[in-house]
């Protein structure tokens, strides 16, 4: 229902307009022009406070300003939202490093166009509590994990860097929707996930207090979520693959100093989206790993973080035939050189 709402929103002519011709809150979005490109975004997950700011993109007319008809998906892991770039089903996507690098290794013709999140989220995640306050106390433990996303495949590499085999933990696999339930109820120890997200939405659903570990802080320091987009997409259309890099930094750049506004925007236009105080937590999060006092602008990345990215999924989670940077990203996109 509400993305047939959004749909008569974008054809809705704007009644009127804050300075700047920016719809004030609560207005419609404007309309995309007449011959505006469709484009797809699917997402990595169901959406949640993360990507609010492709929301309150379209919303404020971002993507419309650029020519770019939007229609945001969301997704089931990134690693099937790489596929579905690589397989044409979607435009762009939004998609965590380390299974952008291994899929690369394996062949899929894809790239990133820039990294948003410049320090990845991955965490182990436990309640206030439970006494696991190093990786290495997950000796012996059960830890929850969803067979396909980020944080699982990406978890063996965690434990190598603390000097741990998969041996010394029992991973017990499960549906996403189930790990809270299992966290909760005591059915695993710990449960794999970016802090950010279910963090957040444990403390509002039970009232417990919600530790995590990051990978980051623990010897995984890999970049995070980033726009994905097909090799092909990228050789024939470099124009509009840099308008929407563009749309999607300036979103996320005003997304973060407007939180209530962009978070809002989901509650509008996303759909199955958590509470809308959950949101705005989310976003908050997530705002610190935009590094924006190193990168300055959101997106723009450094050869040296991807080369450091590389290093470290070669020594700890064995990553096939390793490349320069270049093979797995495209560095004049973010940085305003790709129009």
């Amino acid at each position: 229902m509400k993305r047939l709402i959004a749909g008569v929103l974008a054809g809705m002519l704007l009644t009127a307009c804050a300075p700047g011709g920016q719809p004030t809150s609560g207005e419609a979005a404007p309309p995309p022009p007449k011959d505006a490109e469709k484009v797809t975004l699917t997402l990595n997950w169901v959406p949640y406070g993360e990507h609010a700011p492709f929301y309150y993109g379209l919303k404020k007319g971002f993507y419309a300003e650029e020519g770019i008809a939007l229609e945001i998906k969301p997704g089931s892991g990134s690693g099937n939202t790489i596929k579905a770039v690589a397989a044409g089903q979607t435009t762009f996507g939004w998609a965590d490093t380390p299974p952008l690098l291994n899929s690369v290794a394996a062949g899929v013709p894809v790239k990133s166009a820039g990294v948003f999140l410049q320090k990845g989220p991955s965490s182990i995640e436990t309640l206030e509590g439970s006494g696991i306050k190093s990786i290495k106390d997950l000796k012996g433990k059960r830890i929850g994990g969803t067979p396909g996303d980020a944080m699982y495949a990406t978890f063996p590499a965690l434990l190598a860097a603390n000097g741990m085999a998969a041996t010394d933990v029992t991973v017990v696999n499960m549906d996403a929707a189930n790990k809270i339930a299992q966290l909760t109820t005591g059915g695993v120890d710990a449960i794999m996930g970016f802090f950010h997200d279910q963090g957040p939405t444990i403390e509002a659903k039970t009232g417990k207090k919600v530790e995590y570990l990051l990978y980051a802080d623990n010897g995984l320091n890999l970049l995070g979520t980033g726009i994905v987009v097909g090799n092909d997409t990228l050789a024939n259309k470099k124009d509009l693959v840099a308008k929407f890099v563009r749309a999607t930094q300036k979103s996320w750049a005003e997304a973060v100093k407007n939180a209530d506004d962009a978070a809002q925007s989901m509650v509008d236009l996303a759909e199955n989206e958590p509470p809308l105080n959950v949101l705005v937590k989310q976003l908050k999060l997530a705002e610190p790993l935009l590094k924006l006092s190193e990168a300055g602008t959101p997106g723009k990345n450094t050869e040296a973080q991807w080369q450091d990215a590389i290093s470290l999924m070669t020594k700890y989670a064995n990553l096939k035939d390793p490349k320069a940077p270049a093979q797995y990203w495209d560095g004049s996109l973010a940085s305003g050189g790709g129009a």
